[in-house]
């Protein structure tokens, strides 16, 4: 082999070392359309309809397009619509206000009468933002009521959740989801995700598994142990059943010996889990309940309220709560938000706290971003639901005007909710040791042949870009999806490099 031939082999080895995927070098935008082109065809996805967008963050220049203006169902991409508009509306700064109440007097250490709980939909009381301590908040209002003198209530543990509207599930949601902790259901008053925690622990083959609870075993809940425990060498087969509207359990899951499985179930009625719960702490602390736990939709009457709450307390900051909605992919959390736009910015003609007043709430903010809002169609907070319909470009208008937000706070808090390629949240596992690592922030999203990825990437030249790709109707492996996603995220990461 010649002298010139073996530095060309070798030159071209490096070139393929440097790069993640054999369409990543490029240095024009022609040749980034050319190696997207290429991506897409080998992507042997041929039943699927797949949407692409890419533009220049500051200026808006196209630098790819593919079937922009056909809409798509977005997944968990729906949350990138949902975040934006609130932290524009309520601002990073918001914080939900939980209060306590009586419509009783105090006096010897007694409360007489109700002790009642105002919820304003904060999703995080429970374990999330205090070490896992799932009772901490109970814990500390037991203390705040001791610190009141009172150590005996005559009456009920009322909880109101007047704040949303009275539907708790997400339009168009399957029935199958219904068990399923990414389809808790929705309140004013949340506790632990509205999920119970069930942990099974192995024991000898043929035999029942343990079953933990958390936050602690509680008769609000029914379960029957229908477990066993399998050879070691086999994998773990989830089985459970709840009955339509009731909280009792059937678990039949099949657990290999030596293991541990924790299965989040979804709580039907979290407001009357939420005081169920309340009222067993505070007995656990000290104070005596004579009364029971009610939800204020049980009551024919509803409670008095004097000038001022007994004390209140208030959730970690919205932008915390917008980093767990889109890195974690929290629908419960998502659909939370979306009532509470429309409880703060109640649009005419819509039940005040619902879904429908949160999306009607926010057109106009979707206007100013570059939304044809006649062609948008949103109906959950979260994703979910088959009925979300959007095209890319609503994706990338969006996103294009979260990174020129005129308010920097606002912007941060965006951009630092989404996960980053290789690094947390729904991408850390992925993009891992290609240029896209480290340097990509995008909302995954993914139901039954629905995959998604849309956010922020710089290229190797540090021009920053937004993309949008959508993926509907593959009847592919959504690993193939995933490459396909992962490989163009590259190939915009790596454009510019030498």
């Amino acid at each position: 082999m010649s002298r010139t031939r073996l530095l060309l082999v070798l030159f071209g080895l490096a070139e393929i070392l440097n790069s993640s995927s054999s369409f990543a070098q490029t240095r024009t935008v022609s040749e980034l359309r050319s190696s997207i082109d290429e991506a897409v065809a080998s992507a042997n996805l041929p039943n699927a309809w797949i949407t692409i967008n890419v533009q220049d963050a500051t200026t808006g220049t196209a630098w790819y397009q593919k079937d922009v203006g056909r809409s798509f169902i977005p997944a968990s991409n729906t949350k990138l619509f949902t975040t934006a508009a609130s932290l524009h509306l309520l601002g990073p700064d918001f914080r939900y206000e939980t209060s306590v109440w009586t419509d009783g007097e105090v006096s010897g250490g007694t409360l007489h009468g109700n002790l009642i709980v105002k919820g304003s939909g904060d999703p995080v009381i429970g374990g999330r933002f205090s070490d896992g301590d799932l009772t901490h908040t109970f814990r500390s209002w037991a203390d705040s009521l001791k610190g009141l003198g009172i150590t005996r209530i005559t009456g009920d543990i009322i909880g109101d959740d007047d704040f949303f509207d009275e539907d708790p599930l997400g339009s168009g949601w399957q029935a199958n989801y219904l068990n399923d902790w990414y389809a808790a259901e929705i309140g004013a008053l949340s506790f632990n995700d509205n999920c119970v925690d069930l942990t099974l622990i192995a024991q000898k083959e043929n035999m029942p598994t343990l079953i933990e609870w958390a936050p602690f075993m509680t008769d609000f809940i029914q379960v029957d142990n229908a477990t066993r425990t399998v050879e070691a060498t086999l994998g773990i087969t989830e089985d459970y059943t709840r009955t339509p509207g009731s909280n009792h359990f059937v678990v039949s899951t099949l657990v290999p010996e030596g293991r541990r499985e924790t299965e989040s179930l979804t709580v039907r009625n979290p407001t009357l889990f939420f005081v169920h719960i309340l009222r067993d702490v505070l007995i656990q602390q000290g104070i005596a309940v004579s009364g029971l736990p009610v939800d204020i939709d049980n009551l024919s009457v509803k409670p008095f309220y004097p000038s001022s709450p007994l004390f209140s307390t208030f959730s970690p900051p919205l932008s915390e709560i917008v980093s767990v909605i889109n890195k974690r992919s929290q629908n419960l959390y998502a659909e939370q938000l979306l009532r509470t736009l429309g409880a703060h910015f109640p649009a005419e003609g819509f039940v005040r706290g619902s879904a429908a007043s949160g999306w009607a709430s926010t057109m106009d903010f979707f206007r100013s971003a570059g939304l044809n809002t006649e062609r948008l169609q949103l109906v959950d907070g979260s994703g979910l639901a088959r009925q979300n319909l959007v095209t890319s470009t609503m994706v990338s208008q969006v996103l294009r005007y979260m990174f020129n937000h005129p308010n920097e706070d606002i912007k941060k808090g965006f951009l630092d909710s989404l996960p980053v390629g290789g690094v947390d949240g729904s991408l850390s596992s992925r993009m891992k040791g290609t240029a896209a690592e480290g340097n990509v922030r995008a909302k995954t999203g993914t139901i039954g042949a629905v995959s998604a990825l849309s956010g922020f990437v710089s290229t190797a030249e540090r021009t920053h870009l937004v993309f949008s790709i959508m993926v509907n109707h593959y009847t592919g492996s959504s690993k193939s999806v995933r490459n396909l996603q992962d490989t163009i995220s590259t190939i915009l990461a790596s454009h510019g490099s030498h």
